[in-house]
């Protein structure tokens, strides 16, 4: 079986910016888990209680458009030094 190497490399960025938006996005989500939890962590609340908190639409739309910002501009920043 022979591999198309030209395929692969049409989704070498397609993939290369999945991965980075989607650290993005699992920067986003830790960093307000451990805000939320800190602030939370009262008598009853729990890390489940952060988790099912912070886990909303409103915080998702937030992660993907601040993930797709923070890939344009690495990529701007990596094209440009």
């Amino acid at each position: 079986m022979t591999t198309n190497p030209k395929g692969t490399r049409k989704l070498t960025p397609i993939l290369r910016a999945l991965v980075e938006v989607g650290f993005i996005i699992f920067l986003f989500y830790s960093n307000l888990l451990m805000g939320e939890f800190a602030r939370a962590s009262g008598r009853g609340k729990s890390l489940a209680f952060a988790i099912r908190d912070e886990f909303t639409l409103a915080n998702f739309a937030i992660a993907v458009a601040c993930g797709f910002i923070g890939y344009v501009v690495v990529e701007y920043l990596r094209k440009r030094v």
